[in-house]
């Protein structure tokens, strides 16, 4: 009987942390739902919470950029890499990433802080799991000798382990930022 009454206890507490919902009859674990995306053709989809394993390649990928890691930099990237930056940028292609960042480190000296990184996770119509990490960095520049500081969103798109896309949008911070 003791067995009983502890096995119960047990199984109720390991259920109570996961969210369920029943329909026809059927137990379904629900991910939390931490905002909305709206498609470009109008869906209102679902955010879940995403992979924090996204967070760590992220991470990674960022400490490659200030390291100058371009071999680290160039494995993280997706075969189908794409990019967008804050001035209109496009670059499409891993060498074409890699010649854009050769260059501009040499002008401009980036270095990134990350301030805050969100995973999350939403599936199209069709089914497709879309995983992103959203970030914001502080960001310095040195530009003619003088330095520039930049706070950045980067919303990145990760496929397989990858970076496939991301879209860069910032500011910059005022003096008392």
């Amino acid at each position: 009987m003791k067995n009983i009454i502890l096995l119960l206890i047990s199984v109720s507490l390991m259920t109570s942390c996961i969210e369920t919902t029943k329909s026809n009859n059927k137990i379904i674990e629900k991910q939390s739902i931490i905002g909305y995306d709206i498609s470009d053709e109008g869906e209102k989809r679902d955010l879940e919470a995403g992979s924090i394993e996204n967070i760590t390649l992220w991470d990674n990928y960022i400490k490659a950029h200030n390291d100058r890691d371009f071999d680290v930099i160039r494995s993280l990237d997706s075969d189908t890499f794409k990019a967008r930056g804050p001035q209109g940028q496009f670059i499409e292609g891993i060498d074409a990433h890699i010649e854009f960042l050769s260059q501009w480190f040499d002008q401009n000296s980036p270095k990134w802080k990350i301030k805050y990184a969100i995973a999350n996770d939403v599936r199209t119509k069709d089914g497709e799991l879309r995983q992103w990490v959203t970030a914001g960095h502080d960001v310095t520049l040195t530009v003619d000798g003088k330095e520039v500081n930049l706070y950045q969103v980067i919303d990145a798109l990760i496929s397989d382990g990858k970076v496939q896309e991301f879209y860069v949008h910032e500011r910059v911070k005022g003096e008392n930022e």
